[in-house]
C-alpha cells in the first residue's frame, strides 16, 4: 500500500507544500496578503468613506475573500496555489478599479486614493504568490534553501 502511485502522488504534493510553507518568502507573502484583505475589508471604516455603502460593501466582501483566498494557500493546496494567486491578483485589480465602475458616486479622492494603494499592493502579492507557486525546489536550492 505504501507504495500506490496516488499515496507517492500525495505524499510528493504535501512535500512540497511543507517546502513551500517553509520558506519565509511564503511566510512574509501569506501574512502580508492576509493583514491587506483584511485591511480591505476595514478601510470603510479606517480610511472613513463608511458612508458610501456601495463601495464600503464592495471592499468588505472583496477584503474578506482576499484575507481567505490568500491565508494558508502554499500549506493546504499547493497544486491549487497558482490559480489562487491568479485570482488574488483579479480581486487586487478590481480593487483598484472600484471607485469608478461601482454604482453611485463613489469616486472621492480618499476612496480612489485608498483602493488604489491597496488593490497595487494585493495585486503584487497575488504576484508574488504566483511566482512561488511556478518555483521548483530546484529553483530554490540554489539560493540556499535543501531540496531533497
Amino acid at each position: 500500500m505504501e507504495t500506490h502511485p496516488d499515496i507517492v502522488a500525495m505524499r510528493n504534493r504535501h512535500e512540497m507544500a511543507e517546502r513551500a510553507t517553509s520558506t519565509p518568502a511564503a511566510q512574509a507573502i501569506e501574512s502580508l496578503a492576509f493583514l491587506t484583505g483584511v485591511y480591505l475589508a476595514a478601510s470603510p471604516w479606517i480610511a472613513g468613506f463608511s458612508n458610501l455603502t456601495a463601495l464600503a460593501v464592495n471592499n468588505l466582501v472583496v477584503g474578506i475573500a482576499y484575507a481567505l483566498l490568500m491565508s494558508g494557500g502554499f500549506g493546504r493546496a499547493y497544486e491549487r496555489t497558482h490559480g489562487m494567486a491568479w485570482a488574488a491578483c483579479a480581486l487586487g485589480a478590481w480593487t483598484v478599479i472600484a471607485p469608478w465602475v461601482v454604482s453611485g458616486d463613489v469616486s472621492t479622492t480618499r476612496t480612489v486614493v485608498n483602493n488604489v494603494i491597496i488593490g497595487a499592493i494585493g495585486l503584487l502579492l497575488g504576484l508574488a504568490a504566483s511566482a512561488m507557486a511556478n518555483e521548483r525546489p530546484s529553483s530554490r536550492a540554489g539560493r540556499g534553501t535543501s531540496a531533497p
